[in-house]
């Protein structure tokens, strides 16, 4: 991996032995062991890729359905998409 670093850290006596325990039975480093503990948590830590969200849009071509159109138009639309939410005047109600 690239440089090491040389550090001190404080590890509860219990949690020690049982890393070494782990190293031991692995064959492998104490170093080694938390180094791969460290980039596990590190990794699930991380944030993932951005949320990135599809285009949705679309070519409408000819506005509102035949449906909505005769029936009052935007408002009528709107009062289907939220029913009890706007009163006659398309205005919210309170």
């Amino acid at each position: 991996m690239g440089t090491h670093m040389k550090t001190t850290i404080e590890i509860a006596g219990p949690l020690l032995a049982e890393a070494k325990a782990v190293a031991s039975r692995e064959k492998t480093t104490l170093r080694a062991l938390i180094e791969e503990g460290l980039r596990e948590v590190l990794r699930r830590k991380s944030p993932g890729e951005p949320f990135k969200m599809r285009d949705g849009s679309f070519k409408g071509g000819q506005g509102l359905t035949p449906e909505f159109e005769a029936k009052g138009g935007w408002s009528r639309l709107r009062e289907a998409a939220y029913p009890g939410f706007f009163d006659e005047d398309g205005e919210k109600e309170q």
